[in-house]
């Protein structure tokens, strides 16, 4: 409580360096709005997903999310930055790639679908560009954490935002977490308040739905994280959490509130060992992990990590070999009946555009 408070106070301090950030992104803006720095089109379905905040609002599900939809029907491919990456410039990954090599997400979205392209670049539109030469069979790019990146100029921009730090609540960076304009959500063509609590009530919704204040024609859906069975760290055996497993949790993601909500909430507690976002694990760091883990005392104890995080421990694998270390999926449920209403509006954008660039 009282760290909490520590930090907010300071954060007020921030308030000028706050105006200014402001200030840059409002000029960059008005650049853009302008035409006078210009946004490149690709005669493609491009999808972007974005927020306007730092932290998690679940861009990687988000994207998954996508992939499922769409892989059934066209040939998808997704492109990345590659945060925290150790490597610079464009890349697609291959069988030998690791997450030292293009960053944790992409190689989440690598593992989890071997069949996809999974590019990453800093700059988007010669990553594109490349991307569509060493795949020219793709016919729909998932751009992944790009809305504020403007220079590629997508069809369908998707903005999520955290049910529980709405974007119009929100101040600037460092006082606050936006790190883009609120008004830039007007270039959105759907908004997804992602983190809901599964029973969001009608009239919340209709709150949450005035206060977002939408564009005419903008789409709005509500989603909740939902939690799969836990599978094997190396083997992928699934197990069900039981209320009598002792869980070491280990995070190191932006926001893990909604994934302690959920163990305090179903399982009864845990304990945790936490890390800063992208956290690249170290050998000493499994050594802390390990040394909590052999301290626990009860019988059915556990070690539970995300998906993304686990992507990063995978290079332990032979210190973690007899141990039982279990990922923890998460995926977004689309609410209010509105998922099959989602899943049609995204086919009809690929195929609507497709069509029109026949013609």
């Amino acid at each position: 409580m009282f760290f909490n408070w520590f930090l907010q106070s300071f954060r007020i301090l921030l308030l000028p360096f706050s105006l200014l950030y402001w200030l840059v992104i409002s000029v960059r803006s008005f650049l853009y709005n302008k035409r006078i720095w210009k946004s490149t089109q690709f005669g493609m379905p491009i999808i972007c997903i974005g927020n306007l905040s730092v932290g998690g609002t679940g861009k990687s599900p988000m994207v998954e999310y996508l992939v499922r939809q769409l892989q059934p029907h066209f040939k998808a491919a997704t492109l990345s930055r590659g945060y925290k990456r150790k490597t610079k410039g464009y890349s697609l990954a291959n069988d030998q790639t690791t997450a030292l090599e293009i960053g944790d997400e992409p190689m989440q979205f690598h593992l989890k679908f071997p069949d996809l392209p999974v590019a990453v670049g800093e700059d988007r539109i010669e990553a594109v560009a490349q991307l569509l030469h060493d795949r020219p069979e793709t016919e729909v790019i998932i751009l992944d954490d790009a809305f504020q990146h403007r220079a590629v100029q997508a069809g369908l921009n998707i903005v999520l935002t955290d049910y529980n730090n709405l974007y119009t609540n929100d101040f600037y960076l460092p006082a606050g977490d936006l790190r883009d304009l609120k008004s830039s959500a007007k270039r959105a063509n759907w908004i997804v308040v992602t983190k809901c609590p599964p029973d969001l009530s009608f009239a919340e919704k209709e709150r949450v739905t005035r206060e977002l204040n939408l564009q005419p024609g903008q789409e709005l859906f509500f989603a909740s994280m939902a939690y799969d069975v836990p599978y094997h760290l190396l083997t992928g055996e699934q197990k069900k959490l039981d209320p009598a497993d002792e869980i070491l949790l280990i995070t190191g993601i932006a926001n893990p509130a909604p994934l302690k909500e959920y163990l305090e909430k179903y399982i009864g507690g845990y304990h945790l060992q936490a890390y800063s976002d992208h956290h690249i694990f170290t050998i000493d760091d499994l050594r802390d992990i390990l040394k909590k883990y052999d301290g626990l005392e009860g019988k059915q104890k556990i070690m539970l990590t995300t998906e993304k995080d686990a992507v990063r421990l995978t290079k332990f694998r032979n210190e973690l070999s007899d141990r039982s270390f279990y990922v923890l999926p998460v995926r977004h449920e689309i609410l209010f009946d509105q998922a099959e209403r989602f899943n049609n509006l995204l086919i009809d954008f690929v195929r609507n555009f497709r069509a029109e660039v026949k013609k």
